[in-house]
């Protein structure tokens, strides 16, 4: 009875663990040759949008990445097709697992129209 009520225990505390890992932010989802900001590209192209850049910069080899007051942090999990229908969208929660400066996506949101 005791070697049950331990497995539960422990089993209890691992789910505990493993839901709290999850944190969300708010931010824009852009690309590693840009970073923070997609002026400069924009700038030299009329016409073209944040999301355009970024897509564009990830298809000429960058990588997503996700920026939050003005700190970039790294994607790990690029092959997400949340990243690519996001990309460029700013103002959107992102929710994961951080480790480091990486953050594993587990969802993307738009936040509500008001």
């Amino acid at each position: 009875m005791k070697r049950i009520l331990s497995v539960c225990f422990l089993a209890t505390v691992a789910c505990a663990v493993a839901f709290a890992a999850d944190q969300t932010w708010t931010g824009q989802i852009s690309d590693s040759m840009c970073g923070a900001s997609h002026a400069k590209m924009t700038g030299a192209h009329p016409g073209m949008t944040d999301r355009d850049c970024a897509l564009a910069c990830v298809k000429g080899g960058g990588q997503f990445v996700f920026v939050s007051d003005g700190k970039v942090y790294k994607i790990a999990n690029q092959d997400s097709p949340l990243l690519q229908m996001h990309a460029g969208h700013a103002g959107v929660m992102l929710t994961g697992d951080m480790k480091g400066d990486t953050i594993t996506v587990s969802k993307i949101a738009m936040p509500a129209k008001k």
